[in-house]
């Protein structure tokens, strides 16, 4: 069941976009609520969880990049809807689902709604950084430092290049929707950018790890073996 927050000032538009979300969710919708404000949208994320936020980049002059810096460390998803189609390439950087232009139609809604239930599709346009908290601030980690990621529940463990790890909010599944290309799935617990890997190695038990560059070895899945292989053989 879906909890859905939309964040839009224009009356209008934000019953457009509660009616067309109602629609395509139907009976997998939990609840719906709509603010117009980035204060009133904080306070509410404060005290409620949701699995999908609707964001219009102006609210009344406020700028919707500061909720969005927020919420980048969050679990949910997040569906930009806005008129600032300059701003697509910025807000996919910070691992936003889906860009909606405005004006839009209820086809093109529904495509970036059909995005959370297509989790193998890949974004031509892929998040950038991955955002931690820490010590009560957000802190942004570049992709590129990353050397894999293990899933830990609904939380990922990011493990880095230079030998350090940090706890990130969304789950392994989430994040694979958003990575780019050329991140692959292993293991049901493991995901990693395909340069990092060395060679597939057989190990005890007629199992298979995959030696990573930095020397450390990763379990691979046994329904993920051939992909795996046949990926890095192009490589």
């Amino acid at each position: 069941m879906m909890n859905i927050l939309i964040v839009e000032d224009e009356a209008r538009i934000a019953r457009r976009l509660e009616r067309m979300t109602t629609l395509f969710f139907g009976g997998n919708l939990a609840q719906i609520q709509v603010m117009d404000s980035l204060g009133s949208a904080l306070k509410y994320l404060q005290s409620h969880e949701i699995d999908l936020l609707l964001l219009d980049l102006n609210l009344n002059g406020e700028d919707g990049f500061e909720l969005l810096k927020t919420v980048t460390a969050c679990s949910f998803h997040t569906i930009i809807i806005s008129a600032y189609t300059e701003k697509a390439i910025t807000a996919f950087a910070y691992g936003v689902l889906d860009f909606v232009p405005k004006p839009f139609t209820e086809d093109r809604l529904d495509q970036a709604f059909m995005r959370l239930t297509t989790p193998k599709k890949k974004q031509e346009a892929a998040l950038q950084f991955l955002s931690v908290k820490k010590s009560g601030s957000i802190k942004l980690i570049n992709i590129e430092e990353v050397k894999y990621i293990k899933g830990a529940g609904i939380y990922t463990e990011l493990h880095l290049k230079n030998g350090t790890s940090a706890l990130h909010d969304k789950s392994l599944e989430k994040l694979e929707q958003l990575l780019p290309s050329n991140f692959e799935r292993i293991h049901k617990s493991y995901l990693i950018p395909v340069e990092q890997a060395e060679k597939i190695i057989v190990a005890p038990g007629s199992r298979y790890d995959l030696l990573l560059k930095s020397g450390e070895s990763l379990p691979i899945g046994r329904s993920r073996y051939k992909d795996l292989k046949e990926r890095l053989l192009k490589n």
